[in-house]
């Protein structure tokens, strides 16, 4: 069963239809209980950090994800969902997160004043190019895996993420002056700063990948 947390900041039922679509079962859910009985867990998420992390402790879900965390089965973050893996966030002043992933998430840099001009938030279809540390393996036993370079999801989102340690780093994505992580991974925690939910049937196929166990 794959628990689909519920703490009022989401795109839960578009998630939740890529998911049936799989023929996964599924709960939306914010009863601690249904969390910690799950196979898999998905944190979503749209908006700000702050009322991200606030509505979570408000819950008593950050306690709860801590020890899902720990029991070493999979966990996936999407969107806000992903940036709330991280250390910490810039976003409206610092916040701290829940710090699976040691990493900050920083807003996206302004054009310079004689370079070309692009939009914030990033609203559009963008690519996915290997990390350094998966020049050698390929995404292999990742989320990304048999997913071709250079594919294009869709993001939604004004601020990105930069992790403290490269290996996390799955795959990157450039956008105005910034390069950031689009898809990280740490022992059984995966996120993904694109929605893979709205990016067609290569975002299904990830989706997928994470049913059956890559990334764990």
């Amino acid at each position: 069963m794959i628990a689909i947390v519920d703490y009022g900041v989401g795109n839960l039922f578009n998630i939740e239809r890529a998911l049936l679509s799989l023929d996964a079962k599924t709960e939306i859910t914010s009863d601690p209980a249904c969390i910690l009985a799950a196979d898999r867990l998905l944190l979503p998420g749209v908006g700000a950090f702050e009322a991200g992390m606030e509505r979570l402790q408000a819950d008593g879900m950050v306690d709860v994800l801590h020890e899902f965390r720990a029991s070493g089965r999979p966990l996936l973050g999407i969107c806000l969902g992903m940036q709330l893996l991280m250390t910490e966030s810039e976003e409206n002043g610092l916040h701290k997160g829940l710090n699976f992933i040691p990493g900050r998430v920083v807003r996206f840099q302004p054009p310079l004043s004689d370079g070309a001009r692009f939009k914030v938030p990033q609203t559009s279809w963008n690519s996915l190019e290997r990390s350094p540390a998966q020049q050698q393996t390929a995404w292999r036993g990742t989320v990304l895996d048999g997913i071709p370079e250079h594919v294009y999801m869709y993001f939604v989102h004004s601020y990105c993420v930069h992790v403290e340690e490269p290996e996390t780093s799955v795959a990157v994505t450039h956008y105005g002056r910034d390069s950031f992580d689009s898809v990280i991974a740490r022992e059984n925690v995966t996120g993904c700063q694109f929605h893979p939910e709205r990016s067609g049937e290569q975002g299904l196929a990830i989706l997928r990948k994470f049913l059956e166990g890559s990334g764990s």
